[in-house]
């Protein structure tokens, strides 16, 4: 014990900031990119950083599934423009009609991505997984 050497508080200093700076590396989230489309959707893959991303890394936004359907509920009150018919008869005179009526209504959408479109690659995982959220263009 007497010839114990007692490191000095700067290289114990330097050696816990080396060591948190290691801690920092490991955990550090990897930001967004952009990726371009091999192959659309449902057989998707993308090429990113000069890797191939296939469709059993990808989650993807829904909404670029081809055939998504999407049902809209609400309730609309309104009224019809007003309208005349012809002749000078009074049940034909200027009018409207008030709107007061559930509604629901199916919505089927057909666009979806294609060969050779930019998307937003948002790795996952530790770049294991990725998720492509839109489709992006540069202006």
């Amino acid at each position: 014990m007497a010839n114990e050497v007692i490191p000095s508080a700067e290289h114990s200093a330097a050696k816990m900031v080396r060591l948190q700076h290691q801690i920092a590396e490991e955990h550090k989230p990897l930001l967004p990119t952009i990726g371009k489309v091999i192959t659309p959707p449902p057989d998707m893959s993308v090429e990113w950083n000069n890797i191939v991303i296939t469709k059993e890394q990808i989650y993807l936004n829904e909404y670029w599934l081809p055939g998504h359907t999407r049902t809209h509920k609400g309730h609309i009150v309104s009224a019809t423009q007003d309208r005349g018919g012809g002749g000078g008869y009074a049940e034909f005179e200027s009018h409207n009609h008030d709107i007061n009526n559930d509604y629901t209504d199916t919505e089927t959408l057909t666009d979806t991505l294609k060969s050779g479109d930019f998307v937003s690659v948002y790795p996952q995982d530790g770049g294991q997984l990725f998720l492509i959220e839109n489709k992006v263009v540069k202006l």
